[in-house]
């Protein structure tokens, strides 16, 4: 499997399937949120955020660059990142993201080509909108979720596990695989 696609048919169903990944993800692991502006990288990690069991609630944090929501059920805290008015890669660097990396969820929204370099595993996870939409600013427009997962993290073992995560979502997204 070298990614996967999920398909969502709104805001709702892209909750639900973070929510559905959040069952395969441990402390450590860091998630790489790409697509551009309302392609639903904030609702994406809100369900992550539902799905881990932290606390809330989980806004953008472009004001505060970084948030950091502990676990409500013992589990790892979710660490939010947005670093859309972040510059090159010192400035994700001063945010010393490398001290929560091992004992938390790490999500970097505009991350890609920016971060990758601070762990050896990661899952990319590409959010696009479809190419008409009727009303760019409406949250229930559909969605595709690419993920690629990069990395020993994401072993064999891993990799099943993400998919059967992605698979059982029937209802509220489809999933298939690219070989």
């Amino acid at each position: 499997m070298s990614g996967l696609e999920v398909r969502t048919h709104d805001a709702a169903g892209t909750r639900i399937a973070a929510a559905a990944l959040a069952g395969v993800l441990r402390a450590g692991d860091l998630l790489v949120l790409d697509g551009p502006l309302g392609a639903g990288k904030t609702t994406f990690t809100q369900g992550l955020g539902e799905g881990l069991g932290v606390r809330g609630p989980i806004a953008s944090p472009t004001f505060v660059i970084e948030r950091v929501h502990p676990s409500l059920t013992g589990g790892p805290a979710l660490v939010h990142v947005d670093a859309y008015r972040l510059g090159g890669g010192g400035d994700i660097d001063d945010l010393d993201l490398e001290a929560d990396l091992d004992a938390s969820v790490t999500v970097v929204e505009w991350g890609r080509d920016r971060v990758e370099h601070l762990v050896d595993s990661f899952l990319l996870i590409e959010l696009e909108r479809p190419d008409q939409v009727e009303d760019p600013e409406d949250p229930d427009e559909s969605r595709a979720l690419r993920l690629t997962p990069s990395g020993g993290r994401w072993d064999e073992a891993a990799r099943a596990a993400l998919a059967a995560a992605v698979t059982a979502l029937e209802g509220s997204a489809t999933a298939e695989e690219n070989r």
